[in-house]
């Protein structure tokens, strides 16, 4: 389970893992998106830099949270029957870079709440080691992608997630894995569709408002000048830095820029940062996800900045747009019991792999995997979708 740093929904897949020699067979049951209460949004919005906040706030919204995704496991259980391990990354409220360097980051959500309700093992703050081994704690999707895409292909493939934040990896012959968070895909566009809507709509549906507009090229160009594009990868960002004082510093004086045209603006520059940093790789494909897919607009700026690259959905590699981030947790969880690292040093810039998470016991024993005669099991190398989701 996880919810995004655009935080309007929890995503919550159930999902049948077991491990193969190296391949990790997936058997996918159900994918459920529950969109947050609109008190707990706004608890959520009202807590995030540059906001100020009190311990109070954090303990409050922690229980909250943590409440609310236990809700959504349990309605899951009930469906099902009982779960053995829940992976819970919670809601990130701040993520903690210094340049090039991360030193910490923060995911509400607390866990105990889940275990109660559901009695199952919850295996939570799964950022943390990595960042505690060097390395930035993102792009954890980094370790489905490669499962997917192989880690020795004949072609450079890039995953491309579109959230708030957009990252990618990157997966090429002699060469390996790279992943980066390339900076605000979503993020920039939502805050203001909420601040020109008073808060009715919270994000450009379809692109439609971006689509009436004109980018302007100053503001353009303006929110492409950031020392942070100029990073070499592995590096990480959150909204603590891309957010709504990001752009109105940018925004030029003395002119008006009426609200599709600085939807426009907004949107041409997610795609051209992300077109900037996928060019040097010379891909050979990109698979696509996240909710900036289902941005028409985006999707075009985008595919109009790549040409000769051919573009497709997550979907056709088995794995639902929409439930690829709750998919990468469940791997994550599974792992963990097994004491498999799930990170990829040179993606993450980590100086080792790590085993990831905190372990909240559930009603019964843990459900630790049996004891292999040749000692611990093999780290997969491939992810197999045996079974996709039911058609709806």
């Amino acid at each position: 389970m996880i919810s995004g740093t655009s935080f309007d929904a929890v995503e919550a897949l159930l999902v049948e893992l077991e491990l193969d020699g190296e391949v990790l067979v997936c058997d996918l049951v159900e994918h459920r998106s529950v969109p947050y209460p609109s008190a707990t949004r706004d608890a959520i919005a009202a807590l995030l830099p540059p906001a100020a906040s009190t311990i109070e706030q954090v303990c409050r919204l922690d229980v909250e949270i943590g409440q609310f995704f236990a809700t959504v496991a349990k309605g899951l259980v009930d469906r099902h029957g009982p779960v053995q391990v829940v992976c819970s990354h919670g809601q990130t409220v701040y993520h903690w870079v210094e340049g090039d360097i991360a030193r910490g980051t923060l995911q509400l959500g607390e866990p105990a709440w889940i275990a109660e309700l559901t009695g199952a093992a919850v295996v939570s703050d799964v950022r943390n080691r990595d960042i505690a081994c060097g390395g930035h704690g993102a792009p954890l999707a980094s370790l489905l992608d490669v499962l997917l895409l192989g880690s020795h292909p004949s072609a450079t493939s890039g995953s491309l997630n579109l959230g708030g934040i957009a990252n990618v990896t990157v997966v090429g012959p002699d060469r390996p894995p790279i992943a980066f968070d390339i900076g605000p895909a979503n993020a920039l566009m939502d805050v203001f569709v909420q601040a020109l809507t008073d808060g009715e709509e919270s994000f450009d549906r379809h692109g439609a408002l971006a689509a009436r507009g004109r980018p302007d090229d100053y503001l353009v160009d303006r929110l492409l000048d950031d020392p942070y594009f100029s990073l070499p990868p592995p590096k990480s960002t959150g909204k603590e830095y891309f957010n709504f004082g990001y752009v109105s510093s940018r925004l030029p004086e003395g002119r008006d820029i009426g609200g599709a045209d600085l939807l426009a603006s907004l949107t041409a520059a997610s795609a051209e940062m992300t077109a900037m940093a996928l060019r040097p790789f010379q891909l050979d494909e990109l698979v696509v996800a996240g909710g900036g897919t289902r941005n028409p607009t985006l999707m075009g700026e985008l595919e109009a900045r790549l040409p000769g690259v051919p573009v497709r959905k997550i979907d056709d590699l088995g794995v639902p747009e929409a439930a690829k981030e709750a998919l990468v947790f469940a791997v994550i969880g599974f792992l963990t019991l097994c004491g498999i690292p799930a990170t990829i040093p040179s993606c993450t810039g980590a100086t080792k792999a790590s085993v990831l998470g905190c372990i909240t016991p559930g009603a019964g024993p843990l459900p630790l995997p049996p004891a292999q005669p040749a000692g611990p099991p093999a780290t997969p190398t491939r992810l197999l979708v045996r079974t996709p989701l039911p058609a709806r």
